[in-house]
């Protein structure tokens, strides 16, 4: 959250040095075409490319009708790639067709020395070739074409993959005897006998697919209570994927999950309360704080240091806000709020506090220093609103489901250490950046290749990990650039399009960097609120009245939905948050009596 000035956090690529454009040597004529679709007739078949980047286009073409186009967008450059069977200890001879500038050729897991080969300009149709030798238990490789970071679209055509043919594959059977453990109110795990021949299942839920996984068995988790769902299984390898097992119904029970923390309302208002700063709006008392806040965030807590972990919480000075009330006062309007029915966080960090757990001294501060501000205030609970550089993620730490980065495995120890102590009335929630979440559908880290931003995406591993724990994640559509939704095309703040296509996104699920065995899984819509700026003055991305009601309308009811079609509705949205009661009150409460009026069902 901004105390001064928007933060707004972009992407930027770097160009890498490539190598020279290799010769392609003339095939044996024992050889088999291996690539599947190389002239792109029959669409993308047989093709996966980066975040929807690849499209079909009939001119120009290299030879028969169509060709593929390729578009690198922010820090993605357009790869579009294919898994090919081969023999160990085999030669081959991979070529293309390209046109555009850096375009790039190449084959990984070749099990030796994997080939890359590309050109700088090609304004006209150019060859790319290169060729490679297998490792001696190598059975597949990955042959692909992508552009480079920054630079326009690419066209590919006729792509090669010529040398002796690996022992056919064949698309697995159809699982059969899908089985559901007991079910909790928020999950349940799935089992299935191996078929042959199979390298990965898919797991589908109300026909949508959720998880890709190597094993016979996985947890759904994140459901919602007293809910029916139907799930299917398939099998797949380089061959494609088999049909979709018989559907087994599971209904989750009434217990439990559903509202880790407490009691909240079905719908609620969460606003952040300038209690240490003013910040041009003005001090607000707690006591003033009117009744239609439901939860209400202390901001901020703050380190003594970006890494000492040590956290600290004061009122505002009498030299910035002459109206701040007395410790004792201040004490007395929680309890009153919470005599009420009320919520009272300590929200830790904000745009100036920044937050890096980067060892175990640093995370056993944190939860010792966090407990004494709980403790003496009698709060009832933590917000994470890390900002900036709080959360990054290593090199090499690709998978949200298994984070290895430090930062992200304190954090995550900390607040699980947190929730343990105060048991289940401890109210958690989040209020990352779109940056830091939706982002990550497209870019998740310093990507494959680096270059990319290593905080995209940072925080899902945080809110995957402790999503049983989750009381309310409010992601920040505010101070954002442009996002890519799942309708892959990019939604811009201020209207109900942007809340609506970022918050789908949280209630559908998406693959993380556009990959689909890797699915950050739905959150429960009791779980989710939408973030939004109190007023203009509060932070880029203000929305209208009109429009908060329109994004309601639609994720609620199906209704208003403009363009973006939602992938379900969700009447159980848990509410709004904003950015902040003291915005709200400057601006005459214009967000909250809207909220207030609204005519929740």
């Amino acid at each position: 959250m901004d105390r001064t000035r928007p933060l707004t956090l972009a992407l930027a690529g770097v160009l890498a040095a490539g190598g020279l454009v290799a010769l392609t040597p003339t095939a044996h004529a024992a050889d088999s075409e291996l690539a599947r679709n190389g002239g792109f007739e029959s669409g993308l078949d047989g093709w996966s490319c980066s975040a929807g980047s690849g499209a079909v286009v009939t001119t120009p073409v290299h030879a028969g009708a169509k060709a593929l186009q390729a578009t690198p967008a922010g820090s993605d450059n357009a790869k579009c790639s294919q898994s090919v069977t081969v023999k160990p200890n085999s030669t081959y001879t991979l070529s293309g067709w390209v046109r555009g500038s850096y375009v790039h050729l190449g084959a990984s897991g070749t099990g030796t020395t994997d080939v890359s080969t590309w050109t700088q300009s090609a304004p006209d149709w150019q060859k790319l070739g290169a060729t490679f030798t297998t490792g001696a238990s190598t059975t597949s490789v990955t042959i692909y074409t992508h552009g480079w970071y920054g630079t326009g679209a690419y066209v590919a055509d006729d792509l090669s993959l010529l040398g002796p043919g690996g022992d056919p594959v064949q698309i697995p059977a159809t699982p059969t005897g899908l089985a559901a453990g007991p079910p909790t109110s928020t999950s349940v795990t799935l089992t299935w006998p191996a078929v042959s021949g199979a390298t990965s299942y898919k797991v589908y839920r109300d026909g949508i697919l959720v998880a890709t996984v190597t094993g016979t068995s996985y947890t759904a988790t994140g459901l919602a209570p007293s809910t029916s769902y139907g799930f299917q299984v398939s099998a797949a390898n380089n061959a494609g994927e088999s049909a979709r097992s018989a559907a087994v119904a599971v209904a989750t029970t009434s217990g439990g999950g559903g509202n880790p923390g407490g009691q909240l309302p079905a719908h609620a208002l969460v606003g952040y309360l300038h209690a240490s700063f003013a910040n041009g709006s003005g001090y607000t008392r707690m006591a003033d704080v009117p009744d239609s806040w439901d939860v209400v965030n202390l901001a901020f807590g703050e380190p003594t240091s970006v890494t000492s972990g040590d956290i600290r919480f004061k009122l505002c000075p009498v030299t910035e806000c002459p109206n701040v009330e007395s410790e004792a006062d201040f004490k007395a309007a929680i309890k009153a709020k919470q005599a009420a029915g009320k919520k009272v966080l300590i929200s830790i960090g904000g745009q100036n506090g920044q937050v890096q757990l980067a060892t175990t001294a640093a995370r056993d501060t944190f939860v010792a220093s966090v407990s004494k501000i709980i403790d003496d205030y009698g709060l009832d609970g933590l917000d994470i609103d890390f900002e900036g550089h709080s959360l990054s993620l290593q090199t090499g730490d690709t998978d949200f489901r298994n984070p290895t980065s430090p930062v992200i495995v304190n954090l995550i120890s900390a607040v699980k250490t947190l929730k343990a102590k105060y048991g289940t009335k401890f109210v958690l929630t989040m209020a990352p950046e779109t940056f830091f979440v939706q982002l990550g559908h497209q870019y998740y880290g310093s990507g494959p290749w680096g270059g990319q931003d290593p905080r995209a995406g940072a925080y899902l591993p945080v809110i995957h990990a402790l999503r049983d724990d989750l009381t309310l994640l409010h992601v920040q559509d505010y101070n954002s650039g442009s996002v890519m939704g799942l309708d892959n095309q990019y939604h811009s703040m201020g209207g109900a399009d942007f809340h609506i296509a970022m918050t789908d996104m949280l209630l559908t699920g998406f693959p993380v960097a556009g990959n689909t065995d890797r699915v950050f899984p739905a959150l429960r819509p009791d779980q989710v609120a939408i973030g939004l700026p109190a007023s203009t003055q509060a932070g880029n991305g203000h929305t209208t009245p009109a429009e908060v009601n329109k994004a309601l309308n639609c994720l609620t009811r199906k209704t208003d939905c403009g363009t973006y079609q939602t992938h379900g509705t969700w009447p159980a949205l848990r509410g709004l948050m904003t950015w902040s009661i003291n915005w709200d009150r400057y601006n005459q409460w214009e967000f909250s009596r809207n909220f207030d009026a609204y005519g929740w069902s």
